[in-house]
């Protein structure tokens, strides 16, 4: 699988409403993290996940995550803030779209590492994959709350 970070490839014709959706994404991550926020949360970094999903193959995808994935994303420390899917085509079909929180870009990649290497993600991922990879590539971005975001 192949991490690409040129959104512009994965909907050219339509960034508008793509860009549009990435907007609105971040308004709900505002939103969300303010009603729980603290004087620590200034400090955490947020990951957005784009997930570019084979055809066919969303709701395999979707019933992973609730199934499966949600849960052991906590039990890495990875917490979850959110997941979309877009109201428009084409990306309705097959895009899939989350943010996570983390303490920090380290410990991001920490609890990535020990995400993947978890026997019962890897049982999980195998099984749901019987058929075929579920993702095509993923697009993943880190950002900072500006200085003038709500966050801070």
């Amino acid at each position: 699988m192949r991490l690409a970070a040129d959104a512009s490839r994965a909907y050219p014709g339509n960034m508008k409403t793509f860009f549009s959706f990435l907007c609105g994404a971040a308004v709900v991550l505002g939103l969300t993290t303010l009603r729980g926020s603290n004087s620590e949360s200034a400090h955490h970094v947020y990951e957005l996940r784009l997930y570019h999903v084979h055809e066919g193959k969303m709701d395999a995808l979707k019933a992973r995550f609730g199934d499966h994935t949600d849960a052991l994303f906590k039990r890495h420390n990875m917490k979850s803030i959110g997941y979309w899917s877009p109201e428009d085509a084409p990306a309705l079909q097959n895009l899939f779209v989350y943010i996570l929180e983390h303490p920090s870009r380290q410990k991001a990649e920490q609890n990535w590492a020990a995400f993947q290497a978890d026997p019962e993600w890897q049982k999980v991922k195998a099984e749901s994959e019987k058929n075929g990879p579920l993702i095509d590539h993923i697009d993943r971005y880190f950002m900072d709350p500006t200085s003038f975001s709500a966050l801070n």
